[in-house]
């Protein structure tokens, strides 16, 4: 695959949700925006941070990842339903109209199967058992969230805005917060805790800003294996996952000023879709985009799962 040079006068590309969402910051000179996400990609690979943000290469789409889009949506529009109606037959009879809108909007996604209606249906049914299992882990009739799939923002003090989309916030009659994240993968190994959560004290750490109460709980709900991680962060954890965030950020200014996105090799390669273009796979790093852009952040976070 070959990389076109870069043009000056081409359209720019289409915003992404939260550009589209975030509002103007007036009178600031803000440092920049960053999600989780990127922050993530950035920890994980420099180069997969700069293919995805900086030179943003097209990526495949895989079954997986769009089993977490659908199941995702489901989850969200099941709570517009009455409490009574929440059932696993429910959600299942959710799932083919809101693959089908999917489809609608972004047709490329039926090539995954190659046409092969078979493919579908087993897709479609791996789909129905990761929702099943949600079922196990929670009892929806019995859950009324304040807010789905929330956008969230917070400028820092050192001007550095935070943004991102958390899938649900719960918020008891006492006010105390929990934040929600559901994944469509497998619980993190021993070890492995702390960067899942990371993503989930990003979102505290906003709406602690935001709203000026600390979440009394951060529940990841992994869908893949049917286990929950809870965690119960302090203004102790936040502060420190903001110090953690200004660093990532500046590590990033320091990488778009000396053009030095090295690779990071890790596991996380097995699923990273860069390889023709990553020199730890024998590929050929394209050169940086003529006109690159002042390192923004056009994460969704749509899409960690």
């Amino acid at each position: 695959m070959s990389i076109p040079a870069s043009d000056p006068l081409s359209p720019a590309p289409e915003a992404s949700p939260a550009e589209r969402i975030s509002t103007p910051v007036d009178g600031v000179d803000v440092l920049g925006a960053i999600s989780p996400s990127r922050a993530g990609d950035f920890m994980s690979c420099p180069l997969m941070y700069r293919f995805r943000t900086i030179d943003r290469l097209p990526e495949e789409p895989s079954p997986d990842a769009v089993r977490g889009t659908v199941v995702h949506k489901v989850l969200e529009d099941l709570f517009d339903l009455p409490a009574a109606d929440r059932t696993p037959d429910r959600a299942a009879d959710m799932l083919l109209p809101t693959w089908d809108v999917l489809l609608e909007t972004e047709p490329a996604l039926a090539e995954m199967f190659g046409g092969e209606g078979a493919d579908v249906a087993t897709w479609l049914a791996s789909c129905r058992a990761v929702l099943d299992r949600y079922f196990d882990l929670e009892d929806p009739r019995r859950l009324e969230p304040a807010d789905r799939e929330l956008y969230v923002e917070a400028l820092l003090d050192s001007k550095l805005l935070l943004r991102g989309f958390v899938d649900r916030i719960d918020v008891a009659p006492d006010g105390r917060i929990r934040v929600v994240d559901y994944k469509s993968g497998r619980a993190p190994g021993v070890g492995y805790e702390a960067k899942a959560l990371f993503q989930m004290k990003f979102y505290a750490l906003v709406i602690w800003r935001m709203r000026g109460v600390v979440p009394s709980m951060l529940q990841l709900i992994y869908l893949g294996s049917g286990e929950i991680l809870r965690y119960e962060p302090d203004e102790d954890d936040l502060r420190a996952t903001e110090r953690k965030v200004e660093a990532v950020w500046a590590a990033i200014q320091l990488a778009h000023e000396t053009a030095d996105w090295r690779p990071s090799p890790s596991r996380l390669c097995d699923w990273c879709s860069y390889h023709e273009f990553c020199p730890t796979k024998g590929g050929t790093i394209p050169p940086l985009p003529e006109r690159p852009a002042p390192v923004p952040d056009v994460s969704t976070d749509e899409a960690d799962d």
